[in-house]
């Protein structure tokens, strides 16, 4: 047989699509993604997570399944016993799985689970302690500016000239695995990094190779109509007014740096995998769990329940293994998350274990212009008594809010139901849906307003167009409401067939029979038997 290829996913948090130079932003610093989209790889611009905020998004990518199928939909409610994972169906096919600890994916209070995943785990904690930040309060007090900003900005250096962060030390830690193979088996490695995640700092040279006066012209709040009331309650709690145009800019620039520091990790992997002699012989992912912000909007950060592009759409960027055709190049082909995990279980040869609704991506990888899906979905928000679902009592444990948090505001805004209301997102090549349980759904023409400005839900111009997604929508639930396992159930205890069998067994053959049912021989076989046997005796 021949030998599986390796499978290595990278996994920065909170990156964007636009992050990226080749994906449309002039001020993006990320050569070596750019380069490796260009000769070796394919760059999905059209890729979807399936939730906008981390934990229900890795539920769905690892698993190939939606958010809503087994209620995948809060940050506290991970994978438990009895739920596999690529990695526990990789794991059990012959690979050895190694993972840093940032997982966001199995739930943390059972004993064991987490090595139920994966054969190593590296939890690190063995780095100095880092330098710290040239502004040592960058907060301020409450009512300053950048109090809810998450912005931090420039960190130091230490006596080396770097900034040693956990991150770096994961990726040491995986370059080291890679160079020194535990065995055999072939490798399926997890690299999910903090950054570019909020706070926004970065150190030199990063910080500075931002180039401020190329950043796109950022959504600004003042432009828009009709957005939803989540984004207005998280504004108003952030109290963020003072901010000018140049301090935007600054948050901007700070994240673009962070993306450009994951671009030099992401190139120290690929050269550790070539170092290795195993570089071919590997598929490659690179891909976020969701956007950011990032100053459009008049936010920083991300919410739950909102969808627009520059928080769904990420980067999507897939090498196959040399035996694998490929079409190295940007393919606007839509793609969703779900669709790594089963692009990634097609590389390694392995049968899903349950019922997926992810898509092998291989043929748009060897032809980037097939054709990919007609619609994405994205989903988030709660059911107006589902306070177990927002975050604000997650974190309070019905304390009262504790306004020094940094992500009070969001959690704050969750509170309110009709703004953290359930709401799905439909979109295709040109138009993006938005149905909401409360506070009124959106529309966006992006073909005349990319910037998703102006909420075209009532306009009766689109009302066909509306309708026609609305179906679709209902479409896709029903056939992705549920999975069904493979396996089938017993109806019966072994009691309950007994008692049904007893009536008709002859005594001197009771133990005989009831030792057959435990061995699982059909009861209505049994029944027949004794009946069989009972016509002997008469």
């Amino acid at each position: 047989m021949t030998k599986r290829p390796n499978i290595v996913i990278f996994n920065p948090d909170q990156m964007r699509a636009d992050a990226l130079g080749h994906l449309g932003n002039p001020a993006a610093h990320t050569p070596f993604l750019d380069a490796f989209a260009a000769r070796e790889a394919v760059s999905f611009s059209n890729a979807y997570c399936q939730n906008p905020v981390c934990v229900p998004s890795r539920c769905s990518f690892f698993t190939g399944l939606y958010p809503h199928v087994r209620g995948h939909r809060t940050m506290q409610h991970l994978l438990r016993p009895g739920e596999s994972s690529l990695f526990s169906e990789l794991k059990d096919a012959g690979y050895y799985v190694w993972m840093n600890a940032r997982n966001d994916l199995v739930a943390g209070q059972y004993p064991g689970l987490m090595e139920r995943h994966a054969t190593e785990i590296y939890y690190g904690g063995c780095r100095p302690k880092e330098p710290g930040l040239e502004n040592p309060s960058p907060r301020g007090g409450p009512g300053d500016k950048n109090y809810y900003s998450h912005y931090e900005g420039r960190l130091q250096l230490d006596e080396t000239g770097r900034h040693y962060t956990a991150d770096d030390e994961d990726v040491d830690a995986a370059i080291r695995r890679i160079l020194n193979p535990a065995d055999d088996r072939p490798l399926c490695l997890f690299l999910g990094l903090m950054y570019p995640h909020p706070p926004y700092q970065a150190e030199e040279p990063y910080f500075s190779a931002i180039d401020r006066t190329r950043l796109p012209r950022r959504i600004r709040a003042q432009e828009c109509s009709g957005k939803p009331k989540m984004e207005e309650l998280i504004r108003r709690n952030m109290a963020m007014e003072e901010y000018t145009e140049q301090d935007w800019d600054e948050l901007r620039a700070c994240y673009l740096a962070m993306c450009m520091k994951v671009d030099e990790q992401f190139r120290r992997l690929c050269q550790a995998l070539k170092d290795a002699g195993i570089y071919n012989d590997t598929a490659i992912f690179f891909f976020s769990d969701h956007g950011d912000y990032t100053g459009d909007y008049d936010l920083p950060e991300k919410s739950q329940n909102t969808f627009e592009d520059c928080l769904v759409r990420v980067p999507l960027l897939v090498k196959p293994p040399k035996d694998c055709p490929v079409d190295p190049g940007v393919t606007g082909s839509m793609a969703e998350l779900v669709d790594f995990y089963a692009t990634a279980m097609d590389f390694a040869g392995v049968e899903p274990g349950q019922d997926q609704f992810g898509r092998s991506l291989r043929p748009i990888l060897a032809d980037r212009s097939t054709p990919g899906r007609q619609y994405v979905f994205c989903e988030g928000g709660r059911l107006p008594g589902e306070t177990q679902c927002d975050e604000f009592h997650a974190v309070s444990s019905g304390t009262p809010a504790d306004k020094a948090r940094p992500y009070w505001p969001r959690q704050q805004a969750q509170t309110d139901g009709e703004a953290h209301a359930k709401a799905t997102m439909i979109r295709d090549e040109r138009y993006k849906y938005i149905r909401r349980q409360a506070g009124g759904d959106e529309f966006y023409d992006l073909l005349e307003d990319p910037g998703e400005r102006i909420n075209r839900a009532e306009d009766p111009a689109y009302r066909q167009q509306i309708t026609a997604m609305r179906l679709a929508m209902l479409d896709w639930y029903q056939a992705t409401c549920d999975v069904v396992p493979r396996d089938y159930d017993a109806r019966f205890t072994p009691e309950m067939m007994w008692a049904k069998v007893r009536p008709e067994c002859p005594p001197d053959r009771q133990e005989e029979m009831r030792q057959r049912l435990r061995d699982g021989v059909p009861m209505f076989e049994i029944v027949r038997q004794c009946r069989e046997m009972s016509k002997k005796k008469v």
